[in-house]
């Protein structure tokens, strides 16, 4: 009976950090990304809008987060929201007009150019920048 009280809790315990982990997205224009929960601690970076953050845990209205490069920091809950999004993974990503390597490349962009994502077609993502530019991306060049 004991053991089946550990396992219980251990799976309880095991649930809830699972369930405080989840993938957000920033919806501001620029957020502030700061080496502790609050404004009194440094800016370490800054992210654009569209950037998908991993929140691990949170204290207060401050998100602790990991990155695609497993960079980790905090962010205001407030400056976050739960819109699909990716972020390039690689450098020289083509961004093509429709679902296919045969579609016209669009545009090209670097490793960490952040994305809302519309619409998904088998591993196709149509995709959209902050600055309103659309397009298709093959989910292996994105996070």
């Amino acid at each position: 009976m004991r053991r089946v009280r550990i396992i219980l809790i251990f799976l309880i315990v095991f649930s809830a950090a699972a369930a405080m982990a989840q993938r957000m997205t920033v919806t501001a224009p620029v957020a502030n990304i700061r080496s502790g929960p609050g404004t009194k601690y440094d800016v370490v970076w800054k992210v654009e809008k569209y950037h998908p953050l991993f929140v691990i845990e949170t204290s207060g209205a401050w998100c602790h987060f990991r990155d695609f490069e497993g960079d980790r920091g905090w962010v205001h809950k407030s400056l976050l929201g739960k819109i699909p999004a990716v972020i390039t993974k690689k450098d020289m990503c083509n961004v093509r007009s429709g679902p296919g390597t045969k579609e016209p490349v669009l545009f090209t962009v670097e490793k960490g150019i952040p994305f809302k994502v519309l619409k998904r077609k088998g591993h196709w993502l149509q995709v959209e920048h902050a600055d309103g530019d659309r397009g298709w991306i093959h989910d292996s060049l994105v996070w």
